[in-house]
This record gives C-alpha cells, structure tokens and sequence, in this order.
C-alpha cells in the first residue's frame, strides 16, 4: 500500500459560486483504478462527493472523466500508472458541470440521435437473421466498440467551440451503420452527415483519437465517411 493524493474538482451550484479542487490523501491498495479511489473516497471520506459509474468493467462509459488532464474510464485507469505527486481528477471538457465530476450528457446524446443510431431496414424480416459475410463485417470491427463514453467528444475543440456539432462518437456511430451491409439507409445516413455541423465541421486534429479508451480510430472514420459522402453525390 502507498499514499496517494487526489486533486478532485469540486461544485455543488446549490452553495458554490465557482468550482475549486479539494484535496484528499490516503493509502491506496495494490491493484485500485481510479474509480476504486473514488469509491473509497465517496464511502469513507466524503459522501458528499459526486461521480457517474456502473459496471466497473469499461463496458458502460458512465466513470468518463480527466485524469491529470487526459479523458479517461476511471475504472480502467490503474493508480498505479498515474504519474505524478498528486493526481488531479475533473469532469469531461466541453460539457456542462452539474456536479462535482458530473457533466450534462444531452447535448452528446442530442448529436448521436441526429445521426440515426440504429438499423433501417426496408425488406421483410428474413425467418432467422439477417445474414453478413466475414468480410463485411470485419468493416464493423473498431466502430462497434465504441461505449458512447464521450472521451472523444470531450476531447474535441470543435465541439468546444461549435455546440451543434454532432461530435467524433455520433460520427462513428454513423459509420457503424453506413458500413454495415444489412442497413438500408445509407443515402439517408450519408445527408445527414453531410453537413457544416456534421462531417464538415471535423477539423482532423486527432484529439478523438488519443482520447479513445477503445482505440478506435475516430479520425479515420470520419475521413471514410467524409469519401463515401463525396462520392456518393458525383
């Protein structure tokens, strides 16, 4: 066991003016993530703190957060690999604070719903499945990892900057279905995304990329979604 320190951002709108960071130092155990020293935090020290998680498996997003200034699961960031004297933890950039480490996910999962995340089909249901060949769906490998975390949105200085664009996860999301062969809406996929506000606001800065707990390549997405859009209209 080592002691660590915590630099945890704290704002409750209720009784706080402004935001400020609240120290915290305790013996962290062999094997704790971020999200285990928040938890000993929460349930020993201070319940008064504020944080989203679920699973603790990297499954569902919900622990997204800056940890000494990279977006990050908390679950999946080991302590241990932390460097530095203190470790500084805040709520994901580019979203509204409601409290403490907690952001306001609307105007994300308002982006993912313009670009229609889910399936369209226009044929009858076949009797069993609808059938894809290895190949095609090798295509879905990256995108279909995505946990809808927001890292990558967060990390974005267009969305920072432009609160109607849709953000590098619905853009994924869209390529998960323009891509996928068993969907039958890919032209209207394509002039959604089609759009100042959709691919056109992508500046390839490649924040969403570093940003990606998942490794997806977001930046490369957007690009083939960006081809597809391009040609599609010639």
């Amino acid at each position: 066991m080592a002691e660590r320190t915590f630099k945890i951002h704290r704002f409750n709108p209720e009784k706080d003016e402004k935001p400020y960071f609240q120290e915290y130092r305790f013996e962290v155990e062999s094997g704790w993530s971020i999200l285990d020293s928040l938890n000993h935090i929460k349930w020993n020290i201070d319940s008064s703190l504020n944080f989203r998680r679920s699973c603790r498996s990297g499954i569902c997003g919900s622990c997204a957060m800056r940890v000494n200034g990279e977006n990050a699961l908390a679950c999946e960031t080991q302590v241990k690999n932390v460097k530095g004297s203190k470790i500084k933890i805040e709520p994901l950039p580019g979203l509204a604070v409601m409290r403490d480490l907690v952001v306001d996910m609307e105007p994300f999962f308002e982006g993912l719903k313009k670009v229609m995340p889910y399936f369209v089909t226009k044929d009858s249901p076949p009797d069993k499945e609808w059938l894809q060949s290895p190949e095609d769906r090798k295509k879905l490998d990256e995108p279909i990892k995505c946990i809808l975390c927001a890292c990558c949105t967060a990390s974005c200085p267009s969305f920072w900057f432009d609160d109607k664009y849709v953000g590098p996860a619905a853009l994924v999301k869209s390529y998960r279905f323009v891509f996928d062969s068993r969907d039958q809406a890919r032209e209207e996929r394509l002039d959604i995304v089609n759009d100042r506000e959709g691919l056109w606001r992508c500046h390839t800065i490649f924040n969403c990329v570093e940003a990606c707990p998942k490794d997806i390549n977001c930046t490369q997405a957007i690009a083939e979604l960006k081809k597809a859009t391009v040609f599609s209209t010639v």
